[in-house]
């Protein structure tokens, strides 16, 4: 038993520290379901095609081991070696499998820690399975030439396959999305995003790549869906928006303001897709200038309830206009909008106008519990990297692959930036768009490291996207080593409990 926890252990710690390196390159909009075939391989130490050859002995239902004894496992014969050939001794595995397979089923089967080594749950597999691993297994490094290969895969007729392909396009830079932008199919692209029975994921990444390699008369589709009342036509909307923008430009600003951020009566997830769309055009893309799509952000303000959304953005790109108009929502602040107060003064923390600091001093009669939160869960100030008078505004940023940096603003594993453009996590059973809403807060609320667990989590989010170098460069630090010792601590607890059983706990 003992080793079949430490085997759990290694598989859980090697699968989540995998997931937090890689996350932070991914495509825009698009989420990774899971590891690629590439990295399960790449993070173990053995990897065989195995044929089943002894099923494990059955176990009667509610019966329980005794201490020391171990899960039946089921015999496996080696039939090929895909890595790790040095360390065999014999062609039998033994692994923990119940599935429904018939005598002489092929498996992949993955393993850690040799010469004893310590094998993972066998994964059936098919002929064209092994054909694609072995092409895949080939490929070089260049991000470019293995988005080519992939893109052949995307919807194949094994599902498998297509979501390993999917994947690997979720976690490339979209710099390497855009270089193959000559080789894109778009009339199957545009078939795609018009199936509603395509996932929401996927569809996100087609219309990303659409916006790579579609023109002006692509753009009618996209506003219909838009318009739409169809919830199936707005799947991935933050992706739907970005797509239009993209190819429209500041044209495609109106509708967009009019149908999601004027208007009072949309859907707050529909809001939220806009607001991370335009994130993104804001930070990925040169297509928009910036200046216009802070007067499209500004129309939050006049949604007192979720005008925090869009505080930590006008910080972020030095919009210092917005001081009198942030200073009275604070004022009028009730109940139902009390959420915006911190993000109003860490706002002001970070202007550079004289005015911002009288304004704090004058607030904190109203509300000194808010100024004190604000200082204490978020402490740097413009000595952590807020500019200072006569500051020049910063230049967009550049994707990952053009700066050669990790670009954490594309991924919903925790990360720091409010410059977030991917929102979706796919979830059996959850309300798509409400998905999008809850990934993208819950990454930001990670990122602020739970800052106040008892203040309304809105509050939280908007505040902790407050643009500041010193906070950013702190986060990086917490994703980089608290991430990872949390998902271990979570780990052995849980397996603790599991061996301690109910009469120990």
């Amino acid at each position: 038993m003992k080793r079949l926890v430490d085997a759990t252990l290694a598989f859980s710690l090697i699968a989540g520290l995998c997931f937090v390196q890689r996350a932070a390159n991914a495509c825009p909009f698009c989420q990774a379901t899971s590891q690629t075939f590439a990295e399960s391989i790449e993070a173990m130490d053995v990897a065989v095609y195995a044929r089943l050859v002894k099923p494990a002995p059955p176990i009667k239902p509610g019966t329980r081991l005794s201490e020391g004894q171990e899960i039946p496992k089921a015999e496996f014969e080696i039939i090929e070696i895909i890595k790790g050939d040095q360390v065999f001794t014999s062609k039998v595995v033994r692994a923990i499998f119940f599935g429904e397979a018939k005598i002489g089923s092929e498996f992949l089967v993955l393993g850690v820690d040799p010469p004893n080594v310590m094998w993972s749950t066998p994964l059936k597999i098919s002929d064209r399975t092994k054909d694609y691993l072995k092409l895949v297994l080939a490929l070089p490094k260049d991000p470019k030439q293995r988005l080519l290969f992939f893109q052949k895969h995307l919807e194949d007729d094994e599902e498998a396959l297509a979501m390993d392909a999917y994947d690997e396009f979720a976690k490339s830079p979209y710099s390497a999305v855009k270089a193959i932008k000559g080789e894109m199919d778009k009339a199957q692209l545009i078939k795609w995003i018009a199936d509603v029975e395509i996932p929401a994921s996927r569809r996100r990444l087609y219309l990303t790549m659409l916006g790579v390699c579609g023109d002006k008369n692509d753009v009618g589709m996209l506003e219909d869906m838009i318009r739409s009342t169809d919830r199936k036509q707005k799947r991935g909307l933050d992706a739907l928006i970005g797509c239009y923008l993209t190819l429209k430009g500041s044209e495609g600003l109106p509708l967009i303001e009019e149908q999601f951020l004027k208007n009072r009566k949309s859907e707050y997830a529909d809001t939220y897709a806009a607001i991370m769309a335009l994130r993104f055009h804001g930070t990925e893309a040169d297509i928009i200038p910036r200046k216009r799509i802070l007067v499209a952000m500004s129309y939050m303000l006049d949604r007192p309830q979720l005008a925090d959304l869009v505080i930590p953005d006008l910080a972020r790109w030095e919009d210092w206009s917005h001081v009198d108009r942030l200073v009275k929502l604070f004022k009028d602040a009730d109940e139902e909008t009390s959420w915006v107060r911190v993000p109003v003064v860490n706002y002001l923390r970070h202007c550079p106008l004289p005015i911002a600091e009288k304004q704090i001093k004058a607030l904190e009669k109203i509300d000194p519990a808010a100024v004190r939160r604000a200082n204490t869960f978020f402490p740097f100030g413009a000595a952590g990297g807020a500019p200072g008078p006569g500051a020049t505004s910063e230049g967009r940023k550049t994707s990952a692959s053009d700066t050669s940096v990790s670009d954490e603003s594309t991924s919903t594993v925790p990360t720091v930036d409010a410059t977030t453009t991917q929102t979706s996590v796919d979830l059996p059973g959850v309300d798509e768009e409400a998905e999008v809403v809850e990934s993208s807060k819950t990454s930001n609320l990670v990122a602020s490291i739970d800052a106040e667990s008892t203040d309304n989590a809105r509050s939280d989010h908007a505040a902790s996207n407050i643009p500041t170098r010193q906070v950013a460069d702190n986060s990086n630090l917490w994703t980089t080593v608290g991430v990872p010792l949390l998902v271990a601590a979570g780990i052995l607890l849980l397996q603790w409990r599991i061996l301690a059983g109910p009469s120990n706990v």
